[in-house]
């Protein structure tokens, strides 16, 4: 399937689910729908860079903060729509994440991703103390209760992250059947053969980062929107470092379909826990679920059903030769 036709599937697919919605005159519908869309993205992206790469970025956190308190500054300054919100918020994110990729990605292994996480703590201690955007109080965003031909504001967040989602997905499949893919593929296998080999691997991890840094700020921008009031905790919530590495890693992380799958499964069975139980348990979820993947199948969900169809290919193949052995 060529990307064009795979972005107006995926496309198709979107709308289908908002019309579904749509029918079930139900908002908490597009509530969760919005929270499951925005792990997709926040999945994809740190994908690129963990997945893709293998390079653990434990600062998603981050990047997702940088993309909510861009909109917090722009709307404070100049309001702006938000699709133009989320395309400066990637450009933002992008470039911090260039910058850091540059200074931190000599190290490898648990050295880059403590790195990471160090660069989560200076941004939120940052944020803390920026009146300007509310510091440690937070900042309340005033945002309209419906929207022109769309109807409810929810709705039209449900369908920007719907776009950003397709958007990402996109993304990450044209990179992975490119050279691009292929390069960074070769880093995650073997970083010293890769130089060995000639491939500019600084060079590559740079654009991971960017691109993936990127992808992270974009599923933030519309967030204060959808919230209401963004203060430094719920911005860099652990949650979002947590989840952005649980979800590609039980989807897997060799593939697309691998954040997509992992964030779809486990966002449900968060906003389910969440109306049934309480949202306390969503962490505790995740813990149990990673915990079960890393010991069953610790190449995801789409490493389980390889492996399965390659046995039962083999399997095949062996009934073969032994009924054309008797015969």
């Amino acid at each position: 399937m060529r990307s064009p036709v795979f972005f107006l599937v995926c496309a198709a697919v979107g709308i289908a689910v908002f019309i579904f919605g749509k029918v079930l005159n139900n908002d908490y519908f597009f509530f969760a729908g919005y929270t499951v869309l925005q792990y997709v993205v926040l999945a994809t992206g740190w994908n690129i860079l963990g997945g893709y790469t293998g390079y653990v970025n434990f600062g998603s956190a981050a990047f997702f903060a940088i993309g909510a308190y861009s909109s917090v500054v722009l709307h404070k300054t100049i309001p702006l729509p938000i699709p133009v919100l989320v395309l400066i918020a990637a450009v933002i994110s992008g470039v911090i994440g260039l910058g850091m990729g540059y200074l931190t990605l000599r190290l490898r292994g648990s050295f880059f991703a403590i790195a990471t996480l160090a660069l989560a703590v200076v941004l939120q201690t940052l944020v803390v103390n920026w009146d300007f955007v509310g510091g440690s109080r937070g900042a309340y965003i005033i945002r309209p209760n419906t929207v022109p031909i769309i109807g409810s504001y929810i709705e039209y967040l449900f369908l920007i992250m719907l776009a950003l989602a397709v958007i990402a997905l996109t993304v990450a499949r044209v990179i992975e059947r490119s050279r691009l893919g292929y390069g960074f593929a070769t880093i995650r296998d073997d970083e010293l053969a890769a130089e060995a080999c000639g491939v500019p691997t600084l060079r590559l991890k740079l654009i991971a980062t960017t691109l993936s840094g990127a992808l992270m700020g974009m599923a933030g921008a519309p967030f204060p929107y959808y919230i209401g009031y963004l203060q430094p905790s719920s911005a860099f919530g652990l949650e979002y470092a947590v989840n952005s590495i649980a979800m590609p890693m039980i989807g897997g992380t060799t593939s697309w379909a691998g954040p997509l799958i992992g964030a779809v499964l486990l966002g449900t069975l968060q906003q389910l826990a969440t109306v049934t139980i309480s949202s306390a348990v969503n962490l505790l979820i995740v813990g149990l679920l990673l915990t079960g993947f890393v010991i069953i199948a610790p190449s995801g969900i789409l490493g389980l059903v390889q492996k399965y169809w390659k046995g039962r290919d083999v399997g095949f193949v062996g009934r073969r030769r032994v009924s054309a052995g008797g015969s």
